[in-house]
């Protein structure tokens, strides 16, 4: 199995690799200059998680994500949600990663679970496992230091875990002789379903499309990774690679591009067409849509910045206040428990820094609100 790149149509191919290089960068320059560029990249990585969920026709709302993250939820995680989550976390590790490390093959590991590659994580210059698992689960409560100790210890029982159960599964095949048909969380697997050789196909095409422009490339390599389908359970990856790959190359160097935000405004007809060149449009367009969107993100988060700031107007420079227009402006939505979390107040004094701020309740409920910026 192999990717062809030969032959490409680049005539019909021009304009649309035109547009998106042109919209990638003038994203990239706003978000770069912009006040809130880090808020619109924080909330990138939940609407890209929700996307990209979409796109394999799975529905997660953005709200359950958020609470999720925030380990807030109102009702028991489904298995969506769950991949949903794991997704955003491996855009914050990319993106908290060197440009570089989103092609490299540790990265790949670590976002397929390859457990061959366990030590080579361990190496790993970027965060290592247990600092990944702090960040995620201590925002707000830097400070406290047996919060930072127990997130430590459940990282190394979650590791330990991981590699108890994969010796586990290895001993009990090699004792069967038998071709394995389930591996990791009970999900069946083709044994015929050659991973290693599908990734080794997929990275020569990455060394093909190298003096490409970048934009041409990210659509190669997105197509290349749906067509050939290296990994059966972790299918998801490839529009962070893809991601990853225009940062790289520094097309996108202020963030990491949320390229599903895109792909979902494109017709399920273009994305899976038989035709190599209308998927390559197809994938170049969503790049464009992408980009349009996050710049009319940035231009409501701004002026809602600007609304916001005007309430700053008299108050002391110790008020919690600018903690509480951060994470409004980095989330989707917020919680009174969120806010609360984060300005280290109480429920009553949250929910009076929320109401001088006149941001938009979203539920319409009673209890358990939510507000935020739309």
């Amino acid at each position: 199995m192999c990717y062809d790149i030969n032959n490409l149509p680049l005539e019909a191919l021009l304009s649309a690799i035109a547009r998106a290089e042109d919209k990638l960068a003038r994203l990239d320059e706003i978000i770069r200059s912009s006040p809130v560029g880090e808020g619109l990249i924080e909330r990138g990585h939940f609407f890209d998680a929700v996307a990209s969920m979409r796109i394999q026709g799975e529905l997660v709302h953005v709200e359950d994500l958020v609470l999720h993250d925030a380990f807030m939820d109102v009702r028991a995680p489904t298995h969506e949600l769950t991949i949903a989550h794991t997704i955003l976390r491996a855009r914050r590790r990319i993106a908290l990663n060197e440009p570089s490390w989103a092609m490299s093959d540790n990265c790949i590991a670590a976002l397929t679970g390859n457990n061959q590659r366990d030590e080579e994580l361990l190496e790993e210059p970027g965060l290592p496992f247990a600092e990944d698992v702090e960040n995620d689960r201590l925002v707000g409560d830097e400070a406290d230091p047996l919060l930072i100790e127990m997130a430590r210890m459940d990282a190394i029982l979650d590791r330990s875990k991981h590699l108890i159960e994969g010796h586990t599964i290895g001993r009990i095949l090699q004792a069967s002789n038998r071709d394995p048909l389930i591996v990791g969380d009970l999900l069946l697997r083709d044994p015929n379903w050659d991973e290693e050789d599908r990734l080794s196909q997929w990275k020569q095409t990455i060394k093909k499309i190298e003096d490409l422009p970048a934009t041409l490339g990210a659509a190669l390599a997105y197509d290349a990774w749906e067509s050939l389908e290296p990994m059966q359970r972790q299918h998801w990856v490839g529009s962070l690679l893809m991601s990853g790959y225009l940062r790289s190359k520094g097309k996108v160097a202020s963030h990491l591009f949320c390229f599903n935000m895109g792909l979902k405004t494109i017709q399920r007809e273009r994305r899976r067409s038989q035709n190599q060149t209308v998927r390559l449009l197809a994938m170049l367009d969503a790049m464009t849509a992408a980009a349009e969107t996050g710049m009319k993100e940035i231009i409501r988060l701004k002026q809602a910045h600007e609304q916001m700031q005007r309430r700053l107007s008299g108050r002391r420079s110790s008020s919690s206040l600018p903690i509480v227009i951060d994470l409004i402006l980095s989330r989707p939505i917020v919680s009174t428990a969120m806010v609360a979390k984060a300005a280290k107040l109480t429920s009553r004094g949250a929910l009076n820094l929320i109401n001088e701020l006149g941001v938009r309740e979203l539920t319409g409920r009673g209890r358990y609100k939510a507000w935020g910026v739309i």
